[in-house]
């Protein structure tokens, strides 16, 4: 029974009500006492859930409670979602959501059984990740105008890979498509792993990637970038150009994580869970880990992560009415 459910009683029972609102009071309180379950929608392996184990090791050092990875992936991550709106208002359940499950999912479906918005409460925000987009290494293409280009010499043939269909990467690749005017054929795949080894066997030709998997083949050259997809140059690559000089102005999409809860989830259980979350966020692996994939940590308050969400749902509306994609 969380606080306010507890509350709720106590108006309608007075004075008989009294003991299970210091019930409630007391969970809260000694909140954890148990293992946390922190459910992640992607396959072992991958880099989010490498993320999600590392924050997991983090927040269980300090709640002083074992913090589990309990891995649900398929459906681009709607199996997790449902697992988690489900689960009891405790904090004993929590998910590792991102760019695609949180924002935009909610527009490419039009029967999603989860609303990002109404069935989770906010919990932290974690990190954001610039995406690179590549070419594999036997096509004669070096630059987005000579992807065009080569796209517009083989209409319908030209194909582009992701880790699935609605994946962030999916659906910048469709804005980009549509910008462009160009057709270049969807492979999804279940996961980024089988997408990545068909693109560097040439199978296919073109992927937006997250820097957090994509990364290892920028720096063995085994890939060929053609632009990222953040705003201005990143410091740290400052040779490769943005999408967004490249004849796209206003071009941007950012992969992101971010941890949730089943909505009703009491405020200070959150608040216990997000100052584990931002304590992780610095720590000495973390910050290691964040700096060999060059992703960018976004510590804050659930206040924070709540008004970021509705805006990420607002800005991927419009980019899937603007592509045109739609999975059901």
């Amino acid at each position: 029974m969380t606080t306010r459910r507890a509350f709720a009683n106590a108006l309608a029972l007075g004075p008989l009500a009294a003991p299970f609102v210091s019930r409630a009071f007391a969970q809260d309180r000694d909140y954890p006492n148990r293992t946390v379950q922190l459910v992640v929608g992607f396959p072992a392996g991958q880099a989010s859930d490498i993320g999600a184990r590392l924050l997991a090791k983090g927040m269980a050092d300090d709640l002083k409670q074992a913090v589990y990875v309990d891995n649900k992936p398929g459906a681009t991550g709607i199996i997790a979602h449902q697992f988690v709106k489900n689960a009891p208002p405790d904090g004993y359940t929590i998910l590792f959501g991102s760019t695609a499950t949180l924002a935009i999912n909610p527009s490419l479906f039009r029967k999603l059984p989860y609303d990002p918005l109404k069935d989770f409460v906010p919990v932290a925000m974690l990190y954001a990740s610039p995406m690179f987009l590549v070419a594999a290494p036997n096509l004669r293409v070096g630059t987005l105008a000579e992807m065009i280009a080569y796209a517009k010499a083989n209409p319908g043939k030209a194909t582009y890979g992701s880790g699935g269909s609605g994946s962030t990467q999916h659906i910048a690749m469709e804005l980009l498509k549509r910008e462009a005017g160009i057709d270049i054929l969807h492979v999804p795949y279940k996961g980024t792993p089988g997408m990545l080894n068909d693109l560097l066997a040439g199978r296919v030709d073109f992927a937006f990637e997250s820097a957090s998997a994509i990364m290892p083949y920028i720096q063995a050259k085994t890939v060929k970038v053609l632009g990222t997809s953040v705003a201005a140059r990143l410091a740290s690559m400052p040779d490769i150009p943005t999408v967004a000089e490249q004849g796209f102005p206003g071009f941007e999409a950012m992969t992101w994580a971010a941890l949730v809860a089943p909505a009703g989830t009491p405020a200070s259980i959150v608040d216990r869970l997000n100052q584990a979350a931002n304590k992780t966020l610095v720590s000495k692996e973390l910050t290691e880990h964040f700096g060999r994939t060059f992703a960018i940590p976004r510590p804050g308050t659930p206040a924070a992560l709540a008004a970021f969400l509705r805006d990420e749902n607002g800005k991927w509306s419009k980019a899937v009415a603007i592509s045109g994609a739609q999975v059901d």
